[in-house]
Order: structure tokens, then C-alpha cells, then sequence
């Protein structure tokens, strides 16, 4: 069906080479701070010899599809697949979309950037990884170009740079007010160390003290199975929990066990992981004698993985995640067409695409302005209903789901539109 995409989408260009991950500093300080005198003439404009006499919206979409990391050449290249895939479903003939090739790096983010400002690019979807948003930045910024960028660091959203990303401070404030709800009122948390477990720990902090709920405490823990023991074996308690039994001997209260230890004394456990770490250390819990049965077991997006319900410590737990209807229906769709099942972020190219062609009918070629992405009503994606913020943050409207062993339900669905709730 996406034959006929080739008509509309360029070549792919390869300026450079971002090794690094989601949400790590630029050490490239050049690069992170150049915006270069850049001539936008519309002589060197891009347009395809079928588009000539027209007035193309030129979009460039700004993916590290030669990275030195395969899984990071997988993922841009799914979403590389979706854009395309949306620029077909939403078929606005004067759509151009533009891939430039990152590399994965910021220096080839900011010559990527260059290129498209060039070549005539109204809008600039990505790029990926937080470093190259901040490269890509001031050059965009110069040419009163917006950028709607995937990373999932808030640090560099900014009011020219637009975030389309699931962010994971959104998560926490809906799981943590769901399970207040639920009178849920005593929490802790077992977090990974680094740039993501520092965002979700200070979100925590945040939600709880909002909803005047109690922090027992946090735990962190290094992404090495080994050293995540004693961590868990710090937030369960479990040794003064074992000398509480010892002291209670015969005179304790009634247990269903003999051997069965004293209760810990917070409601829920928000453990802000996936994949391997999170089956690593979602068991430690249980196996230091936190019942999940007593103890909800907390989650961020990170758990929107069917896999995950083959863990028995997770099933039970509740997280934070878009309504999975539509998003279902996409990754049907992307698997007819391109073979295989798409990674969880290509839907975030798939509904950037599809932003710019409802924009582009707004605007036409004249260029897609800030005050457009901002609109209050925000739109609908494949991911549930977004807007934009001021800031360049968004906002989601988010399920709520609980982990059975069959895979993720939902038991709270997500809002329909950003109008306020009438009780």
C-alpha cells in the first residue's frame, strides 16, 4: 500500500554520526550552541519535478538512522516506516517530507538541521535523543522554524521547541492520583539511578506533596542485577521486620504463617522501570516479603509491555499509559505494510506527520507557527488525545492500566478531551 510514498518523500541524507541515549547532556558544546548565518532562499528550495508550480509544505524529519547502536537503528527506522505510513493516510498532496539522518549524534543533528532550514523546511519533527534537540535548537530557532522533537527530557523543551514524547512526570501525577482515589495514602519508591530516575524521583516527590500524601521512603539502584539487592532489601525492611518477629515469639498477633513477618508500613511501591531491569528487580520485593497483594506495586509507561505479565510480582500493579485502542489499531496497520511489529515510539512519528498535514492545510506553505501547535483543545493521535504547552512540554491524556497475566487492561480510561471533569 506505501509504494507510492516514494512520491513524496525524498531521499534520506547522511550529514554525520548520537551515541548518546535519551536524555544525556550534549558534551559537544559547538555543537550544542551554533546557529549559523543560514541563507533560506527559495531558489534552493526542494521541490520534486511533480510538485513544480505547486506550494509544498516542507517538512524534514531528523532520525539517527545510521547510529552505531543497532536497537537505536531499529527505532528510527520504524519510525521512518510510520511517517511514511502517515503521510499516505493522511494524503495532503502538498506534503513533502524530508528524512535527514542524524547519525546519532549532535553535530550531525545540527548539519541535519542546517540542511533543512536550506532546502526550505517549515517544521522539523525530532530528533530523538535530547543532546541533538539541543544542537538542532538555536540553528531552528534562527530561522523561525518550530521543532517537534521525540526526546523525553523536559530540559530541553522550550517555546520553539515542542516535545512529542511521553514524558514521565505525566505518568507519575496520574498514577499517584489514581491511587490516592483508591485511598492510597502512604507510598514509597524503588528507583533506578540516572537522568530518568532523577526526573520520575522529583516528579514523585511533587504528585505526593500535591495530594498531601506520605513519603515513607526511596530506595535507587545502579542497572546491574547484582546491586539491586540491597537496595530492596532496604526498602523492605526485611531486617528489622525479621527482628520484630523474633521479638514478638509467642505473643505476637495472629499470622497466617509462624515464620510470616509483620507488615511493611507504606500502601504502594512505584518501581519506574521496564524490560529486563524491571524483571530483575520487581521480584526482590516479594522475595524480601513485600506481598504484592498488600503492597501495590506502582509503574510509569515503561510497563506498557504485554511481556511484562509473565512476571509475577508485576501482575496486580497499576501504571500510567496512553489508551491502547488506537495505538493497537496503528501497530496493526504498520505490521500489514511493513512486516514486522513496530517499537513503541514509532507512533510518535506516525502522529507527527499527521499533525503536520492538519497544519499544514491551516497554514499552507507560509510556515507552521508556535501559536498552531498550542492550540487549547489540543488533537487526537494514535496515542490518545495531546496539546502543547507554552513551555513545549505536553499534555496527555493517559490510562490508567493494571498488569494481568495476559498483559496489560484498562480499569480507568483515559480522558476524551482536555475539558474540565463535571461531577
Amino acid at each position: 500500500m506505501v509504494a507510492g510514498l516514494g512520491l513524496l518523500l525524498l531521499a534520506c541524507t547522511t550529514p554525520g554520526g548520537d551515541t548518546a541515549g535519551p536524555g544525556r547532556p550534549s558534551s559537544d558544546g559547538m555543537a550544542a550552541h551554533r546557529a549559523p548565518d543560514i541563507q533560506r532562499l527559495p531558489e534552493h528550495f526542494i521541490t520534486p519535478p511533480h510538485m513544480a508550480g505547486r506550494a509544498p509544505v516542507r517538512i524534514a524529519l531528523l532520525l539517527p538512522l545510521s547510529a552505531e547502536q543497532k536497537n537505536v537503528r531499529d527505532t528510527a527506522d520504524a519510525m521512518l516506516n510510520a511517517a511514511q505510513l502517515a503521510l499516505f493516510e493522511f494524503h495532503n498532496p502538498d506534503l513533502m517530507l524530508i528524512p535527514k539522518d542524524t547519525g546519532g549524534r549532535p553535530e550531525g543533528a545540527a548539519l541535519a538541521a542546517e540542511e533543512a532550514m536550506r532546502e526550505g523546511a517549515v517544521l522539523i519533527l525530532g530528533p530523538l535523543f535530547a543532546a541533538s534537540v539541543t544542537a538542532v535548537d538555536p540553528i531552528a530557532r534562527a530561522a523561525q522554524v518550530p521543532v517537534i522533537a521525540f526526546s523525553s527530557d523536559a530540559g530541553v523543551a522550550n517555546n520553539n521547541v515542542f516535545l512529542l514524547s511521553f514524558l514521565p512526570d505525566q505518568d507519575v501525577e496520574r498514577i499517584v492520583d489514581f491511587a490516592v482515589l483508591q485511598n492510597i495514602m502512604i507510598f514509597a519508591g524503588l528507583i533506578p539511578e540516572g537522568d530518568y530516575g532523577r526526573r520520575v524521583h522529583e516528579a514523585y516527590l511533587q504528585a505526593l506533596h500535591r495530594r498531601n500524601a506520605q513519603l515513607f521512603g526511596i530506595e535507587t539502584y545502579p542497572p546491574v542485577a547484582e546491586a539491586m539487592f540491597e537496595p530492596a532489601r532496604r526498602l523492605a525492611l526485611y531486617d528489622d521486620r525479621q527482628y520484630a518477629l523474633q521479638l514478638e515469639g509467642d505473643d505476637g498477633p495472629e499470622r497466617s504463617r509462624p515464620d510470616e513477618l509483620p507488615d511493611v508500613p507504606y500502601q504502594a511501591v512505584l518501581l519506574p522501570d521496564g524490560g529486563t531491569q524491571l524483571k530483575s528487580v520487581a521480584p526482590l520485593l516479594p522475595y524480601f516479603d513485600v506481598d504484592p497483594r498488600k503492597v501495590r506495586f506502582l509503574g510509569t509507561g515503561l510497563w506498557d509491555d504485554p511481556s511484562l505479565g509473565r512476571e509475577p510480582s508485576l501482575v496486580g500493579g497499576w501504571f500510567a499509559a496512553p489508551a491502547p485502542e488506537a495505538h493497537d489499531a496503528f501497530a496493526a496497520r504498520f505490521q500489514k505494510n511493513f512486516g514486522r511489529v513496530p517499537t513503541r515510539i514509532a507512533s510518535l512519528a506516525y502522529d507527527g506527520v499527521a499533525l503536520a498535514a492538519i497544519l499544514a492545510q491551516q497554514s499552507g506553505a507560509g510556515g507552521i507557527s508556535a501559536a498552531g501547535l498550542t492550540q487549547e483543545d489540543g488533537f487526537a493521535g494514535v496515542d490518545g488525545i495531546f496539546r502543547f504547552l507554552p513551555d513545549g512540554r505536553n499534555e496527555r491524556g493517559l490510562a490508567v492500566m493494571e498488569m494481568r497475566p495476559s498483559g496489560p487492561k484498562v480499569i480507568d480510561p483515559a480522558p476524551v478531551s482536555f475539558a474540565p471533569r463535571t461531577f
